[in-house]
């Protein structure tokens, strides 16, 4: 048994469906065992998307996502997605190759210090140095992963750690018993490959996979926390509450913490990946003037939300009394104490709480509705506006919106586009939306997608992507085709940065790096055998948007490539 197989063994045990790569020869045993304990093992084109995907298997399905990248440049290129997974709070595994432990430090291939650059960006960075060590520091890693605030694991694993004994001791040089050495200084050198060898592979044959899974611990409430915030309640008139992506990390209970917030009858904002969470229309969920209802309102629940830039470091809540749930203690007091701090699973705390508590707040919810609508009616009148070139972007999203099917997974991935859709796409049911979270990261969209549509393979996977972010991932089209996931992409072209363009134009007077061209992104799709599109008006782009969910029904993946021109619908927003 060698130690890719034992790191297979486990991932099954670990329930792992799918696991992530892109080749190289420190860590082929992994993926090849793994495929032959029937994990599906999918080949990207860019290790950062191995890692997306495995972050986006982690956030729907409650179970952390594996990648597994190759030593040096392999493993450097996945920072960008382990940090955001980090920041995100989403629990995966990621497996490193490494130089043999035999030759460490001395100039072997891609022998860099992964271990000084992983600790930077996981939770927790583990390396390997015995073959018996890979099951116990792999069901380590889960555990971590989850427990507490979750996040990525870093799992080094040297290459002589992976690979069967016999070719190990052939590249060491190890010598036959029968064929001694000549030389003293030679006999020396034999002897400590020996006892390394030794070392490195005594006791694999006694591994274990028979221990219990080790349940994830984090912060519980109290009966005295349910109480407190029951009171609090009753004394409001006004309450709001805002549920983000700290209470959906436990995605098996997200259909029963839809239940307990509507069951709480409170006014409710969604953001990150609490968006869809009520489904398409619900009554308590509003979607605009979240700044003014927080001013306005006399108590104010946030659960699993943090006071960072995006409610202006605590500002929007100024004095106000507010309860604050989370998992991390650094969040709860981020930047403003909490009247009612509870490190506590915020998914967990509104489950009990709607046990005990529902509230009827008619009044407040219909001034909040009245607004919401006003500002509906103000879209409308924006999206009618005409542009200099192509399509308006919020009329496209307007005619986009009725089109979805109910089945549909929604991936955030670019700026100005991405933005403007976040106010009128409607997610259709919880964990139906995906983006990259408070690090921004632009990027996300292949992979993200790849691992919805492993995830929800009947469901319709849509991208949606700025032409800026579109060019990071494209490549993926070949890895959707070979893979037979079918996954729509609509490419917001405006041949600009927008995002960044629009304050830069104002501040600086220029628009230096900021020109991208009205590019054929279509044809990306066409060359791996996808299909897709370049659409200029509305009514073409209604007919794209049928073919697209058709072609991708049969199994095709598709871009429509919607040239669009500019608005000022989001000038002010921030981009800093």
């Amino acid at each position: 048994m060698n130690g890719g197989e034992i790191i297979a063994r486990v991932l099954k045990k670990y329930g792992v469906k799918h696991l992530f790569t892109l080749c190289g020869g420190h860590v082929s045993p992994i993926f090849v065992e793994a495929e032959r304990a029937g994990i599906r093992v999918i080949d990207t084109r860019h290790e950062v998307n191995a890692v997306f995907a495995a972050d986006a298997v982690s956030r729907l399905t409650g179970t952390p996502g594996v990648a597994v990248v190759t030593a040096g440049p392999g493993l450097t290129n996945t920072i960008t997605a382990v940090k955001n997974a980090a920041l995100a709070q989403s629990p995966l595994i990621l497996f490193g190759g490494a130089a043999a432990t035999i030759l460490k430090g001395r100039g072997s291939l891609q022998d860099i210090d992964q271990l000084s650059i992983m600790r930077a960006v996981c939770k927790h960075s583990f390396t390997v140095s015995k073959v018996k060590e890979l099951a116990p520091t792999v069901e380590r890693a889960f555990y971590i992963a989850q427990e507490g605030v979750p996040g990525p694991v870093f799992v080094e694993c040297p290459i002589d750690t992976l690979y069967g004994e016999e070719l190990v001791r052939s590249w060491y040089g190890a010598k036959a018993k029968d064929q001694k050495p000549r030389y003293l200084q030679e006999r020396i050198i034999q002897w400590y490959i020996n006892y390394h060898a030794k070392n490195l592979f005594e006791g694999k044959d006694r591994v274990r996979f028979d221990a219990p899974i080790q349940k994830p611990k984090y912060p519980v409430h109290s009966a005295v926390h349910i109480q407190k915030t029951i009171g609090m309640l009753r004394k409001a008139q006004k309450p709001l509450m805002l549920v983000g992506s700290g209470a959906l990390m436990n995605a098996v209970k997200a259909s029963e913490l839809a239940t307990a917030v509507e069951r709480l009858g409170i006014p409710v904002y969604l953001s990150g990946m609490g968006r869809g969470l009520l489904g398409k229309d619900h009554p308590l969920q509003m979607r605009h003037h979240r700044k003014e209802a927080i001013k306005e309102s006399d108590l104010i629940i946030l659960a699993g939300v943090p006071n960072d830039f995006r409610l202006d470091y605590g500002n929007h809540i100024g004095h106000r009394p507010f309860i604050s749930v989370n998992r991390s203690r650094e969040d709860l007091f981020k930047n403003k104490t909490p009247t009612l701090a509870i490190h506590a699973d915020p998914q967990e705390f509104l489950i009990a709480l709607s046990q005990q508590y529902q509230g009827n707040h008619r009044a407040w919810l219909e001034t909040l509705r009245r607004r919401d609508t006003s500002r509906e009616s103000n879209i409308d009148e924006q999206a009618a506006l005409p542009v200099q070139t192509g399509m308006n972007p919020i009329r496209l999203f307007r005619e986009l919106e009725p089109l979805l099917d109910d089945n549909s997974v929604l991936i955030a991935d670019g700026g100005d586009f991405v933005a403007t859709a976040s106010y009128i796409l409607r997610p259709r049911a919880p964990l139906t939306w995906l983006d990259p979270g408070v690090f921004g990261t632009l990027g996300v969209g292949a992979g993200f997608a790849l691992g919805a549509k492993l995830v929800y393979p009947q469901k319709d996977v849509w991208i949606i992507y700025g032409d800026g972010s579109a060019g990071y991932s494209l490549m993926e089209y070949d890895t959707f085709k070979r893979f037979n996931l079918p996954v729509i992409s609509v490419i917001g072209n405006d041949a600009c940065w927008s995002q960044i363009a629009r304050d830069q134009i104002d501040f600086l007077k220029s628009d230096c790096a900021m020109k991208l061209a009205f590019s054929d992104y279509q044809k990306v799709a066409q060359a791996f055998g996808g299909e897709g599109e370049r659409v200029e008006n509305i009514d073409d782009f209604k007919q794209a948007v049928q073919r697209a969910v058709q072609a991708s029904r049969s199994g095709t993946p598709y871009i429509i490539n919607a040239i669009i021109g500019k608005t000022d619908f989001r000038k002010g927003s921030i981009s800093v």
